[in-house]
């Protein structure tokens, strides 16, 4: 599907991989909003991307959800693209106590969000004489960062999701797409120290996002850029090896709260 000319919504687009997108197709003739529940980052890329539309919302949030698809489909009737981008990621250890709320936010905004989205989205971009939906999942969709474990447990689900959504729309005219980043330099990465990066090769932004791009406009309908490709194909190949060699970080973080407990 070519992006040029085309109309579209990217939710949490005020940073990292959700602005580079924005970037990018604003540089073939898009036109883009962004959506986010930040309005100071907002209005950051405001500035710096001038002909960026933003519009303050949370996909977590149902009633917040409904507005933005009444709002965005009154003022852009145009719209025939949805790149479901909004997400956060944390590590956790799982032998403390948490909230409900601070355990179940990711799965609010990671999971929940795109399937909101999408079944909000859906009636309008069917509509269209050719309309696309893109999932930004994770390359831990296939392979789980054990300090992680909800952040995985929810691009999983998207990932699962994603081919049910495939397969239900193959008789329409709305294309499916999934975009499952590696590690990416972007501010997502901030929970992490270097240690737990050991071995893992950092993508760069525009680099992902360019690489994205491409593929669906090639009709690739699930990318892996980088380092998500051999995540997929390790997952097949040898799953207990590379799930053990992405658990080294959990020992550092047993023994460090470990530490502070003692």
């Amino acid at each position: 599907m070519q992006l040029k000319n085309r109309t579209v919504l990217i939710t949490g687009g005020a940073s990292g991989i959700g602005l580079e997108f924005a970037k990018q197709l604003l540089a073939k003739q898009n036109t883009v909003i962004i959506t986010g529940r930040n309005p100071e980052k907002l209005a950051k890329a405001k500035a710096q991307l001038p002909k960026l539309h933003a519009i303050r919302s949370d996909v977590s949030d149902i009633t917040q959800v409904e507005s933005l698809c009444v709002q965005v489909c009154r003022d852009f009737p145009d719209l025939d693209v949805l790149i479901n981008n909004a997400g956060i990621m944390k590590t956790m250890n799982l032998h403390e106590e948490r909230s409900l709320q601070d355990v179940t936010k990711e799965i609010e905004t990671n999971l929940m969000g795109p399937i909101r989205m999408t079944q909000k989205f859906l009636p309008h971009l069917k509509k269209r004489p050719a309309a696309a939906l893109v999932n930004v999942s994770s390359g831990l969709a296939f392979v789980p960062l054990p300090i992680s474990p909800v952040y995985c447990a929810t691009k999983a689900g998207l990932h699962s999701f994603t081919l049910s959504l495939r397969v239900q729309l193959a008789q329409t005219k709305v294309k499916v797409f999934e975009v499952a980043p590696p590690a990416t330099e972007t501010e997502l990465l901030g929970d992490f120290n270097s240690p737990d990066m050991k071995g893992i090769s950092i993508m760069k932004v525009d680099a992902m996002v360019e690489h994205s791009i491409r593929g669906i406009e090639n009709d690739h309908y699930e990318i892996r850029p980088g380092q998500s490709n051999q995540l997929k194909f390790m997952s097949r190949l040898a799953p207990e090896f590379i799930l053990n060699q992405m658990s080294k970080p959990v020992e550092r973080m047993l023994k460090g709260g470990a530490a502070r407990a003692s």
